[in-house]
C-alpha cells in the first residue's frame, strides 16, 4: 500500500535500424495511440567518441532523435530510437500491468521494424525508500536494510549524521544468461525542474538493474522479461528488514 518505487523501466536494445529516425514512426504511432496518444521527438547528441589516435581530436557522433509516446496521465512513457526501444512509469501497478501495457508496443514494433534479434533485454527498479512517508522517521537504515547494502551504515557504532557518503556497488551473474547490477545507500533526491522546492530528507536508494545480453531471438523478449523479474522478486526482499517490508503494508 505504500509503493516506494520511483520509476520502473525495461528497455530492449537491437541493433541500428537506419529507417527510424529517417523518417517519424507515423505507422508505429498508429498502432499503439489509443495507449499513448502524447508524441514529441527529440534531437538528442550522443557524448563525443575518443580518439583511437593519439592527439587526434574526439569524433562527435551523429545526433539521435529520441520518440517519445506517453499515456494521457503522463504516467507512462514509451521511447523509440533507432537503436532501443523502451518503457518506463513512475505509477508502477504491478507486474501484470506492466507487461499487458508493454504487450501491443513491443508486438507492433516486432511487426514494423522486423529487428534481426536484441542484443540486450534489460528490467530496472529504482526504488527511494522515504522514512518519513512510512511512518519511521527515527529508525536507523541498519533496522530497514539488510546489512550487504549497507557497508559501515550496518555497524551499531557508526551514527548515520556523521555519514556524508556512503554507496554499496554490486556486479553480479544470476545464471548463465542474466546478470544485476546494484546500487545502494542514502542520498537525497534533487528535482531537475527550475524552481522547485528541493527535498531535504536522505532518503536510501536501492537501484537495481537487472539485464540478458546476446543474439536474442525477438520472440524470446517477453520471455526474456519474464525471468528478469523473477531474479528481481528475491533479490529485493532479500535486501529488506521483516521492518521495512511491514512498513510497505503488503497486500
Amino acid at each position: 500500500e505504500k509503493p516506494q518505487l520511483a520509476e520502473v523501466i525495461c528497455q530492449l536494445r537491437f541493433p541500428a535500424i537506419l529507417s527510424i529516425g529517417a523518417k517519424e514512426p507515423a505507422e508505429f504511432q498508429d498502432a499503439i495511440r489509443a495507449m499513448f496518444p502524447l508524441y514529441t521527438a527529440k534531437q538528442e547528441n550522443l557524448p563525443p567518441i575518443p580518439p583511437r589516435i593519439p592527439g587526434a581530436k574526439p569524433e562527435a557522433p551523429a545526433a539521435v532523435t529520441n520518440y517519445y509516446f506517453i499515456s494521457a496521465d503522463n504516467k507512462w512513457k514509451l521511447n523509440l530510437t533507432r537503436n532501443f526501444i523502451s518503457l518506463s512509469t513512475v505509477a508502477y501497478p504491478g507486474w501484470e500491468e506492466f507487461t499487458r501495457q508493454f504487450d501491443l508496443p513491443l508486438a507492433e514494433f516486432i511487426r514494423i521494424y522486423q529487428p534481426a534479434f536484441f542484443e540486450r533485454i534489460g528490467l530496472r527498479y529504482l526504488n527511494v525508500f522515504s522514512r518519513s512517508a512510512l511512518d519511521l522517521p527515527d529508525e536507523p537504515w541498519r533496522a530497514l536494510i539488510a546489512p550487504a547494502y549497507l557497508g559501515p551504515l550496518s555497524q551499531e557504532d557508526v551514527k548515520e549524521e556523521n555519514v556524508s557518503k556512503c554507496s554499496v556497488d554490486t556486479e553480479l551473474s544470476l545464471d548463465n544468461s542474466c546478470r544485476a547490477r546494484i546500487h545502494a545507500g542514502p542520498g537525497q533526491v534533487r528535482l531537475k525542474l527550475p524552481g522547485a522546492a528541493q527535498d531535504t530528507e536522505k532518503k536510501f536508494i536501492f537501484d537495481l538493474d537487472l539485464s540478458m545480453s546476446g543474439q536474442i531471438d525477438p520472440r524470446m523478449a517477453a520471455a526474456g522479461l519474464e525471468t528478469l523479474h523473477a531474479h528481481s522478486t528475491p533479490i529485493f526482499q532479500g535486501a529488506i528488514t521483516d521492518r521495512l517490508h511491514s512498513a510497505l503494508q503488503p497486500r
